[in-house]
């Protein structure tokens, strides 16, 4: 994810602190072992033709970027909290949600397009899905539209 210079990203506290912690372990763990790659490539002598120094310095390079990009996000962390919500949705709060035609019952939690993760159930403020829940409240009925059509769902709770 690229960043402009100035630009809030939207996290949760957990969100942030899962940011830090990857930062660590890329700083603290991540860069030795690549380091000790490298070291044991270029023992093999001519690197013009070395597969292990071409694949170290591929993964060093991606790690120092995700460093980079790392800091940056976490420079620009704005955190979110459902409280001030007043009632509405808002990024940060976590909705039972009805979709009217099947039946189903679904609960997703609203977060920045950083943390999103629809196998976690956590989706973006950005998605159709996000965009349609912001500001409604408990009760009201949303009609999303998505690739696959539009969908109609009932707001059944909002935490």
């Amino acid at each position: 994810m690229s960043t402009k210079k100035d630009e809030k990203v939207l996290l949760t506290a957990a969100g942030l602190q899962k940011l830090k912690d990857e930062l660590q372990f890329l700083k603290k763990t991540r860069r030795r072992e690549i380091a000790e790659k490298l070291e044991k490539a270029i023992s093999y002598g001519d690197l013009s033709e070395n597969a292990e120094y071409d694949e170290a310095k591929s993964e060093q390079a991606f790690c120092e970027g995700r460093i980079i990009e790392l800091e940056k996000m976490i420079k620009n962390a704005k955190i979110i909290s459902a409280k001030k919500s007043k009632g509405g949705i808002a990024v940060g709060s976590t909705v039972e949600i009805l979709e009217i035609e099947k039946k189903e019952k679904h609960t997703l939690t609203i977060v920045g397009s950083t943390e999103a993760d629809t196998f976690a159930n956590k989706i973006s403020n950005e998605s159709p899905m996000g965009r349609a829940l912001l500001s409604a409240k408990k009760g009201d009925k949303i009609k999303v539209e998505a690739p696959g059509g539009v969908f109609e769902y009932e707001i059944l709770n909002v935490k």
